[in-house]
């Protein structure tokens, strides 16, 4: 179970603003851009001035991007705005997103940055072999247990730990290990389900 699967529930939300966005002329690449530049701008932000209370910014902004997430992809595929460009965008711009706004987690943890650092590259790992699948003849794989929605869920709900003032200690590394191995298992999950459907694909 990921919290992906209620992405279409999320959409069916947002589909009157997408309608209204693309007859305003709004770009599906816009949005993307928009959503890369801010979640890197909040990121930055966070990692030079680590307060507390600024890490409520956190939960609402993963929110918000799982919104403007949702609109870029509904404006490409119902509003005929699907690019080349637009894919790279998307796939580079998720990451670097991710990246960014997981840092700070890092530098406020007393253990360390490696444990935080781990997760940050075991999630850039997690979304390039969901991209594989589409080099092998299968779709582009969503599969969970720790895909993107549940670390905005994951990482928004570490935001408000911060915020009302909870603190990182010895607990942390535990967190970050079992964080680990539920993308080890994502990572897994999608290599098996890609396979899958390969093979299914190409009888």
């Amino acid at each position: 179970m990921s919290v992906y699967q209620l992405k279409s529930r999320f959409q069916n939300i947002l589909r009157p603003l997408v309608r209204s966005l693309a007859a305003r002329g709004v770009t599906a690449n816009q949005v993307t851009s928009v959503a890369a530049v801010a979640s890197v701008a909040l990121g930055l932000f966070l990692s030079l001035a680590p307060l507390p209370h600024w890490f409520l910014l956190v939960p609402v902004w993963f929110l918000l991007r799982m919104g403007l997430n949702a609109i870029d992809g509904m404006l490409a595929r119902e509003h005929g705005q699907k690019s080349i460009l637009g894919a790279y965008l998307n796939e580079i711009g998720d990451v670097v997103s991710d990246a960014a706004l997981y840092l700070p987690f890092a530098l406020i943890d007393p253990n360390g940055l490696m444990p935080a650092i781990s997760v940050i590259f075991l999630s850039a790992l997690t979304e390039f072999t969901g991209v594989l699948g589409q080099t092998v003849g299968a779709s582009r794989r969503y599969d969970g247990p720790m895909g993107k929605s549940d670390r905005a869920v994951l990482f928004g709900a570490l935001g408000i730990f911060v915020a009302v003032g909870g603190t990182f200690a010895a607990w942390t590394s535990w967190l970050w290990a079992v964080v680990a191995l539920l993308l080890i298992w994502t990572i897994i999950n999608r290599i098996r389900a890609g396979i899958r459907e390969a093979q299914t694909t190409a009888r």
